[in-house]
């Protein structure tokens, strides 16, 4: 089964791509790429080989991409401070990426064995740890209080929202404002971040550095739920995961939260038995799905994320137009078309 979500009439999905974002920054992140090669480097020979694994397995490394976006849309020139910035997002990036495998206990990651299956939890979370420690070095060798001071934030907001997920897991009466308010904290805050950090560095007023952060947040919210939807209806392919594995792993996720406050009592027992429970039998992904089906609860949650995607375009308005401006706006269809 796939989701399909209806593109905008007239807009072509070969539209929705990342194409013209990614050759607009491909000389920073030349640079940046540059950057995290050097940075991985430790005496200790389990760190670079645990942190290479995942950092040169792929992802389109998006929230260094926007950094670098939004200090170009700002009028950032030059300079290494939104390179090292981008470096540390995507470090900080990586790093909660091999914490969760280890608290999912996941078996894939990117297409490929999850680090913790091949060195261990302990070497996961420990070149985690190396790697946020990288991250926070480059951000004092910038010298931006500022910019420090959002991504340090963000560092403990994304832990809060680990917290609050693992609260939330399993709990099959959580709220769909209760779920939205974990991946912002989880998902959302670091988008926000690494996009308010560009117009920090050109030193723009603040309304600017306020809108740079509402188009992140609202992307990174959009992002996750279509995430959540092709988990159900997508493809290893698109997950970079088995799909399937937010159900296995008793995850509480929109559709979820939709399909229980909308479904009859024997369909609440049913997540219950395999969300709550864990006792999963053979064709329970099915039998979800087909619930999910009954309830439009995957087409709901792809509407959610296009009324974020919507919110995030509002957010750039404030700019004038520019090749950088349509670049971002054309990421978020990007993001929403995945479910297509």
């Amino acid at each position: 089964m796939g989701v399909v979500v209806p593109m905008e009439k007239g807009r072509p999905q070969a539209e929705a791509d990342l194409n013209d974002l990614v050759a607009l920054v491909a000389d920073g992140m030349a640079r940046v790429n540059t950057t995290i090669l050097s940075r991985t480097g430790s005496e200790v020979t389990m760190i670079p080989e645990v942190a290479s694994h995942l950092i040169a397995s792929g992802g389109k490394r998006l929230r260094p991409i926007l950094t670098l976006a939004c200090a170009d849309l700002c009028g950032y020139q030059g300079g290494e401070g939104a390179v090292k910035l981008a470096a540390s997002v995507e470090f900080m990036h990586t790093a909660t990426l091999l914490h969760d495998d280890v608290v999912d206990e996941s078996d894939m990651r990117r297409g490929q064995v999850a680090a913790r299956i091949k060195w261990g939890n302990e070497a996961s979370v420990l070149a985690g740890d190396f790697l946020l420690g990288q991250a926070f070095r480059m951000m004092v060798e910038v010298g931006s209080l500022r910019a420090l001071d959002i991504l340090s934030a963000a560092a403990t907001v994304i832990a809060e929202g680990e917290v609050m997920q693992l609260t939330a897991a399993k709990n099959t009466e959580t709220t769909e404002d209760e779920y939205l308010a974990v991946i912002r904290a989880k998902t959302a805050e670091l988008f926000a971040a690494a996009c308010e950090v560009g117009p920090v560095l050109a030193e723009r007023p603040r309304p600017e550095q306020a809108a740079c952060r509402s188009y992140g947040m609202n992307l990174g919210i959009a992002f996750q739920l279509i995430d959540d939807a092709l988990d159900y209806g997508g493809s290893s392919a698109e997950l970079g995961k088995n799909v399937g594995d937010d159900f296995r792993e008793g995850k509480i996720t929109l559709p979820i939260v939709l399909a229980f406050r909308r479904g009859s009592e024997d369909e609440r027992a049913f997540w219950r038995r395999t969300l709550q429970e864990g006792a999963i039998e053979d064709g329970d992904l099915e039998t979800a799905r087909t619930i999910l089906r009954r309830h439009r609860a995957l087409e709901d949650t792809v509407e959610r994320a296009r009324h974020y995607g919507a919110m995030a375009r509002d957010a750039l308005a404030l700019f004038p137009q520019s090749p950088t401006k349509a670049a971002l706006l054309q990421a978020i269809d990007f993001c929403i078309a995945r479910a297509h």
